[in-house]
């Protein structure tokens, strides 16, 4: 089934820094899809490596493609604070300088230093917790598909009163970018702490819906994507998916 996947951004993207941004495959790779004949953007062939895709138009990347996508390695890091996802500023550093032998955990080896791995689902550098870096466009699509039914969970410390309507707006009732949110499981940990439970990944999604309810986070964890969990990984620390942890991933997002 080829990979289909509508771009909802505020303006005009080219398509390969687009893919690029969602880990579909890196920059030079959708470069040689595109010359390959096998991205479509609302049905019609791409063939200018320079396009942009437009909000609200679909691309869809065809049977080939997606194969040519098919295998990679899938990393599991405990980003810290400080630290970006994906393809930083000059003033920024990524989260794949961890990735050395000092901070593995378990079996494998650090990967080339021009490998491409493309966050999977993206983690703001004032966040921490789990992040997923692969060049396995079969886990890109479990992970980040249109089609995908995998939730995220975080722990959040917040700053302001937490009431039960407050609550409840943050469970259904707010509206990001024109668009309303998916239903949020949002439970009370402790008087300031908070679990959240998404279905979505919207550009800093949970920041603002708190800032839309008068609440400040102060610290944000995420601790499972997924059938995968955080658990005792070391802040710093990395380690390479099971082959069990990939299919589950992948069953999951069907189930």
């Amino acid at each position: 089934m080829a990979f289909t996947r509508t771009y909802d951004g505020p303006e005009p993207v080219r398509i390969n820094k687009w893919l690029g941004q969602t880990g579909v495959c890196s920059r030079r790779e959708a470069e040689a899809l595109i010359a390959a004949g096998m991205v479509t953007i609302d049905g019609e062939s791409v063939t200018d490596a320079g396009r942009k895709i437009e909000p609200g138009q679909t691309l869809t990347l065809n049977d080939r493609g997606e194969a040519a996508l098919a295998s990679g390695v899938t990393i599991l890091i405990h980003k810290p604070l400080g630290y970006v996802s994906g393809q930083p500023e000059p003033d920024k550093i990524p989260a794949v300088r961890l990735l050395t032998a000092e901070n593995l955990v378990g079996e494998g080896a650090p990967p080339a230093e021009d490998a491409s791995l493309p966050p999977i689902g993206r983690l703001d550098e004032d966040s921490r917790g789990l992040l997923m870096l692969s060049s396995d466009g079969v886990v890109a699509k479990a992970v980040i598909g249109p089609q995908s039914r995998l939730d995220k969970e975080y722990l959040v410390r917040i700053e302001g009163d937490v009431t039960e309507k407050k609550l409840a707006l943050l469970r259904r009732g707010l509206m990001l970018d024109g668009r309303i949110l998916k239903y949020a499981r949002v439970s009370r940990m402790e008087q300031n702490r908070l679990r959240f439970i998404l279905t979505e990944g919207r550009n800093r999604q949970i920041r603002r819906m708190c800032e839309m309810v008068d609440l400040e986070v102060t610290d944000l964890l995420r601790i499972r994507v997924g059938p995968i969990h955080l658990n005792n990984l070391p802040e710093g620390k990395w380690r390479m998916i099971t082959p069990e942890e990939r299919e589950a991933l992948i069953r999951g997002a069907m189930d």
